[in-house]
């Protein structure tokens, strides 16, 4: 059977809610897996704030609607699980680990992580967060540069030895590398399976399946040698394995499969993300010269180093650069929830099982929200209370990121130590990379901006 004939075989519930047929959705197929950020916002465009996908069983949704999403995440979030195939596909790679558990499991995981993520804690670690940015910079931009850099490769770098130092107390420059490698294929595999428009059994001898064994295995043996050296090192004086995440995974009496898929789960979605975010940020920053040298203004005004937590009151248009960024190019550009139970969405009835699909990407550019909504605006930001109700780059309600507050107080860091040393340009004959949806939004094939030293850039 084509996939044409089994679309039109399909089932779905009829709660009245308008979408693509399954024909539109056959002819759609390539373009949906090529560029589903593109589609998706075709299909807002042409059916409005609820629409239904036409696949067999209970409705699967696209909810767009704030009011609606905020029901999803936060009023009713209880009532909405992740048993979706999202984070089944993740899951499949970080192993039940809070990212992609589902209730119940994901309270306990969260009260077990919570301390590492602790303001005392992020504001303990802000030395080490900004010796990594210190140390890719200095790495990839050492002596006056005045050409083309991937910046991208370089927040990849800085995410990854952040999270290293931050939550591992451990310098991952030994690891860096293979983990490098193996989240980046990990991230492909996870955006591959969840794209699947038929669920695949594990066991299957697939390309893909033995792609993702292979990639675990690499996982594992890096997460074992972590774990192992930990455990040489001993109690510390205190008596325990240190306050960091490693430490506080080693002392709860998970075994040790439990913490590498906290490890596993903190590495990919603790750099994956800030990493793909930073680098939009920083082709904003280069694309308006007046917002860059208000940044930079800011920063030399600064007090002391920059620190992980208070940016909104003491660097409050450095944050808003930062808010801004997230809001064009949200890294988590869609998320998934499964309904528990029956519920009403955008005044519909909808059954147990209803699959609820909300993209940051399109809540974000949402013209009643946000006048001119491509446009970069950091001044939207300023002078807010708090999160606008269209705004949601780390989620919202109980499954808000746990590591929030160290993402953009990473972000606001390595702005800090890349801005007081160097400008950004965008090279001559600029065009925007495309934005690739793979676990977060990256730009397709790097990100290559013009990187020139302060000092040169003054001569």
């Amino acid at each position: 059977m084509t996939l044409s004939e089994r679309l039109q075989a399909a089932r779905p519930t009829d709660i009245g809610v308008a979408g693509p047929t399954p024909v539109d959705m056959a002819r759609a197929f390539r373009s949906v897996r090529a560029d589903p950020l593109t589609f998706l916002g075709r299909v807002q465009q042409e059916y409005g704030d609820l629409v239904a996908f036409p696949v067999p069983g209970p409705p699967a949704l696209l909810v767009n609607d704030p009011a609606d999403v905020r029901h999803v995440l936060q009023t009713s979030a209880r009532s909405w699980g992740k048993q979706t195939v999202q984070y089944a596909a993740l899951g499949r790679v970080t192993g039940p680990g809070l990212l992609a558990s589902a209730e119940p499991t994901w309270i306990e995981n969260r009260r077990l992580a919570a301390p590492a993520f602790h303001h005392q804690r992020l504001e303990a670690v802000s030395d080490q967060v900004r010796a990594a940015a210190d140390a890719a910079i200095g790495a990839r931009l050492g002596g006056p540069a005045t050409g083309a850099v991937d910046v991208a490769a370089l927040t990849h770098r800085i995410g990854l030895d952040a999270v290293g130092r931050a939550l591992f107390s451990t310098d991952l420059s030994g690891h860096a590398q293979r983990l490098l490698d193996a989240t980046s294929e990990a991230a492909d595999i996870v955006v591959r399976l969840g794209r699947s428009v038929l669920p695949t059994a594990a066991w299957a001898p697939t390309r893909t399946n033995l792609r993702l064994r292979t990639t675990r295995r690499r996982l594992d043996a890096i997460s074992a040698d972590l774990i192992a050296q930990r455990r040489d090192r001993g109690r510390s004086e205190h008596g325990t394995y240190g306050d960091d995440l490693l430490g506080l995974l080693l002392e709860s009496g998970l075994t040790d499969a439990e913490i590498r898929d906290e490890l596993v789960t903190m590495v990919i979605a603790g750099h994956e993300t800030v990493a793909a975010a930073m680098a939009w940020t920083l082709m904003l920053l280069a694309e308006d010269q007046p917002a860059q040298e208000r940044v930079r203004r800011e920063l030399a005004a600064h007090p002391g180093p920059v620190s992980l937590l208070g940016h909104r009151d003491t660097l409050p248009f450095t944050r808003a650069v930062v808010d801004e960024a997230l809001r064009l190019y949200p890294p988590a550009w869609v998320v998934s929830r499964r309904s528990l139970g029956e519920d009403v969405v955008g005044g519909r009835a909808v059954p147990a099982g209803t699959l609820a699909i909300v993209s940051p990407w399109l809540v974000h550019r949402r013209a009643d929200a946000w006048p001119d909504p491509l446009a970069f605006r950091p001044e939207r930001f300023l002078g807010l209370s708090g999160p606008p109700p269209a705004y949601l780059p780390f989620g919202q309600g109980p499954r808000l990121c746990i590591g929030r507050e160290f993402a953009l107080g990473e972000m606001v860091i390595v702005l800090a130590r890349l801005l007081t040393a160097y400008r950004l340009d965008v090279p001559a004959g600029w065009t925007r990379p495309e934005p690739e949806a793979r676990v977060a939004v990256h730009p397709r094939g790097g990100m290559p901006l013009v990187v020139t030293a302060l000092d040169q850039a003054r001569m």
